[in-house]
């Protein structure tokens, strides 16, 4: 048999650590990773500023704490360089003060010593990764035209966005997400992606079986420069087809997202799929609204108990002051099996808006599907809850086919500005 073929180029990394016995211990993990090469030490920060402009490396593996210059003014420092260099910062301690301060300075990864060889070449591979991406991704220059070429093609018509919005927890806006973006995909067969906004705890990732070794943080940092080639190599695929936008893998790492992330990576998620998810958390956060803004439709999920009707009211009261239209927003009745004494007719009655669509109780089938890590609609297709997710994917296309009937005269005006804690800037 032939020999294989040689890879590409080694990944280049430097190592800054003002401990000899943490540089060797590194030194040793990655002594059987063919495709990582150790290129240079350095014992304190200063000295690893100077050897990156010195040795070019694709990584710095960059201590927190050290004498001197410390890893987040060294960070800081190689940022300013504008090389290729992306630092993983590496601490005992796994505060959330430390790793806001870390990612703020450039960092684009964060481990805890002590970590394993694994650990260690996953992050290396992952932050290459993106990196080479994000070069890949970078403007060229325009070149000059005469004036007689013809202009560029218009763009082509963006995806429709779908947030869902919780009322409360348990009502299963979550669940509905992934059953509804897996519903989309197999009865259009076109690219549907799924958005985790729960920074906090999202529970997307846990809902497909994803690992969480891409996600939006991947997107965060005040330098970086969001296009679509970035984004797409920080999406994960599923086995369904649909890809999803992870949430962050830490909770801390939630305060990293800003709003202006948000809203720059949902003008970019339309240009490259049909339909776009985006499941909410339950709060009016600048993020939030950012989101909410940017939907074509907002399914609004409910059950049938009071709690839930009462945010449910509040939420109809808060778009009412975002100036939204009425069409805009469709209320969904969850988990309903009649055996709470309230039913859609009382409940339309309490909110003054229309139950859109009801979607019977099954325990049985989304305890399995939850336990497997598979949406039910995959698992179990004829269900009565499969098909009642499939007629809103059903109804939510032929929303979009109106939406694009209407002539550009018709479109309604633009919601004035809005002030106060609503205000979007």
């Amino acid at each position: 048999m032939p020999a294989a073929e040689p890879s590409s180029r080694k990944i280049r990394v430097l190592v800054v650590d003002d401990i000899i016995e943490t540089r060797e211990n590194v030194r040793k993990l990655l002594y059987f990773e063919d495709d990582i090469e150790i290129v240079g030490t350095a014992s304190n920060g200063r000295e690893g500023v100077e050897l990156v402009a010195k040795l070019l490396p694709d990584i710095v593996l960059m201590d927190i704490n050290m004498p001197g210059m410390d890893g987040i003014a060294a960070s800081e420092a190689i940022a300013a360089q504008n090389v290729n260099a992306q630092v993983i910062m590496m601490s005992v301690q796994g505060e959330a003060d430390y790793l806001r301060r870390s990612m703020l300075a450039g960092a684009r990864e964060f481990l805890i010593k002590p970590f394993s060889g694994e650990e260690l070449a996953t992050s290396i591979r992952r932050v290459y990764q993106l990196s080479a991406a994000r070069r890949a991704a970078a403007p060229i220059a325009p070149q000059p035209t005469s004036a007689s070429a013809p202009s560029p093609p218009p763009p082509p018509r963006g995806g429709q966005v779908i947030a869902i919005f919780g009322s409360k927890g348990g009502c299963g806006a979550s669940t509905l997400a992934v059953n509804l973006a897996v519903a989309l995909r197999e009865d259009t067969k076109e690219r549907v992606a799924i958005m985790d906004a729960n920074f906090e705890f999202g529970d997307i990732g846990v809902l497909l079986n994803l690992p969480n070794n891409r996600t939006i943080a991947d997107l965060a940092g005040p330098k970086l420069e969001i296009d679509e080639e970035i984004v797409n190599a920080s999406m994960a695929g599923h086995g369904s087809g649909i890809k999803a936008l992870l949430a962050p893998p830490r909770p801390e790492m939630a305060e990293l997202i800003t709003a202006e992330h948000c809203k720059t990576i949902i003008e970019i998620l339309p240009k490259m799929f049909d339909y776009v998810i985006v499941d909410l958390w339950r709060s009016f956060q600048e993020q939030t609204v950012t989101l909410l803004d940017a939907a074509n439709q907002i399914l609004l999920v409910s059950t049938s108990d009071i709690p839930a009707i009462k945010n449910a009211k509040l939420f109809f009261e808060l778009t009412d002051a975002l100036k939204y239209p009425p069409e805009k927003t469709c209320f969904i009745l969850n988990k309903e099996d009649g055996r709470s004494g309230i039913g859609p007719r009382d409940i339309e009655a309490s909110i003054k808006h229309p139950v859109r669509l009801t979607l019977p109780k099954d325990e049985r089938t989304t305890l399995l599907a939850l336990n497997r890590g598979t949406p039910f609609f995959m698992i179990q297709r004829k269900v009565p809850l499969s098909q009642a997710v499939l007629l809103l994917a059903r109804s939510l296309q032929h929303q979009e086919t109106r939406q694009a009937s209407v002539p550009a005269s018709a479109a309604p005006p633009q919601p004035p500005q809005k002030t106060g804690w609503l205000r979007r800037k």
